[in-house]
């Protein structure tokens, strides 16, 4: 089965377009030199060529308009019906005497740009049989003042010069910029198989890695409760108590990110309105991190459809979480739309801190392979954000911050957004820890 490619269309588009240039050109040279050159051309057959042309091509509008990707094969006929076409045009006016007989190369330079080799070579073989031909066989030009015949070939090889020029840079200057984007397109395309490929490793060891520390974790939860109740009994364990709850609570926590995990392996992304999964979320966020000074502000509509919450909270904890450990002490997430004009196409995500920025050595490499961070971190959850939000078709910017006296990082999440038909009030919550109150 002959190979068929998405650029083929743009390349029928174009031929469609250069044909009726080339239309217009034959009959304006027919007419050209009728009236001013006192050539006489049989004009009957020459109108008929041309008039097949035009049928032809409106047959290939049709085609064109169906928006579906055509075969090599399907641009050779079109090709092939351009020289035909101008062979008769020739046969009639003079044969390789015609100063247009050069017309020959651009087509053909138009086929080397767009169809394999076989067929080109099939093409480039008509081309030299009709110039054969027309060599030993065509219709005489008939002249009023033969005469001035050598200066009307010179005028005319001038204008089929410029006019072979023309099509050759305009096409070929055309295909090759679509090439380029297709190959521009491809080289993207392998970069985020390669970022699926890695991601999708990472969650094989993370799946692993959980599955492992189910033991250790019954362990340690056994050990904590004998302590437990070791302490009702033994004086020299109750100043411990407030230890075990802690281990406790930290265990409690361990236990729960592996049944979401599981529960994350079987369900798909839910869509949610903004102003149904932000409080949760934060809610949820400020349990894990209870000594952080957080502030959340959303000015966005809370009408907007989240296509995937799960992915989009999964995301914005990594985000959070990097933030956190940064400055604990300042971390702002503030959500709007991207434009505030009808419809919002788009939502912006914003976590900020008040941290040391991103150290120079690691911004290449932030996001697109893990990488050991200041903090002790290995970079696998910035990767894997940076994989998840190119799944959703959003992205992730990483910037830091110089405003004044302020300094830190912003983390930006840019995913896309639908409206519901809801409305709802935006939401604003600030949460400053008890402890913290009187620094706030």
């Amino acid at each position: 089965m002959h190979r068929i490619t998405n650029t083929g269309r743009v390349n029928l588009g174009h031929l469609f377009w250069l044909r009726n240039l080339a239309i217009i050109g034959q009959l304006a040279t027919i007419a050209f030199v009728e009236i001013f050159i006192g050539a006489h051309l049989p004009q009957p057959a020459m109108l008929l060529v041309v008039g097949l042309e035009v049928l032809f091509n409106g047959f290939t509008w049709l085609r064109v308009m169906q928006q579906r990707p055509e075969s090599n094969f399907e641009l050779f006929g079109q090709l092939g019906a351009d020289l035909s076409a101008l062979s008769a045009l020739l046969f009639l006016s003079g044969g390789t005497t015609n100063p247009f007989v050069s017309l020959y190369l651009p087509s053909l330079a138009i086929a080397a740009a767009v169809l394999p080799w076989y067929l080109m070579a099939w093409l480039a073989a008509f081309a030299m049989a009709c110039y054969a031909v027309l060599s030993f066989n065509s219709l005489p030009l008939e002249l009023d003042y033969p005469e001035n015949l050598f200066g009307y070939y010179r005028a005319g090889m001038w204008i089929n010069f410029m006019v072979s020029v023309g099509l050759i840079a305009w096409f070929v200057a055309r295909m090759s910029g679509a090439l380029r984007q297709r190959d521009a397109a491809l080289g993207n395309a392998r970069q985020r198989l390669l970022r699926d490929e890695r991601a999708v490793a990472l969650g094989v060891q993370a799946a692993t890695v959980a599955h492992e520390i189910g033991t250790p974790l019954s362990t340690i939860s056994m050990l904590t409760e004998e302590l437990r109740d070791a302490a009702r009994t033994d004086p020299g364990l109750k100043p411990y108590t407030a230890d075990l709850d802690l281990l406790e609570q930290q265990m409690t926590l361990c236990t729960s990110a592996l049944a979401r995990l599981r529960s994350h392996a079987s369900t798909s992304g839910e869509q949610q309105t903004l102003g149904s999964w932000l409080k949760p979320f934060v809610h949820q966020w400020r349990l894990r991190h209870p000594h952080v000074k957080f502030e959340c502000l959303s000015v966005a509509p809370a009408d907007i459809h989240l296509d995937d919450t799960l992915a989009i909270s999964q995301i914005l904890t990594i985000l959070l979480d990097n933030a956190a450990r940064a400055s604990p002490n300042h971390v702002t997430l503030s959500i709007a739309p991207t434009t505030f004009s009808e419809p919002i196409e788009s939502i912006d995500f914003e976590v900020c801190d008040a941290g040391p920025g991103i150290p120079p050595a690691l911004r290449g490499a932030l996001g697109v392979a893990p990488v050991d961070s200041t903090q002790g971190g290995h970079g696998v959850g910035l990767y894997l954000a940076f994989s998840a939000a190119l799944q959703l078709g959003g992205s992730i910017e990483l910037s830091d911050i110089h405003e004044g006296q302020a300094r830190g990082t912003r983390a930006l999440l840019r995913l896309p957004a639908a409206l519901a038909a809801t409305h709802e009030q935006p939401v604003r919550e600030r949460s400053i820890p008890s402890h913290m109150e009187k620094h706030a």
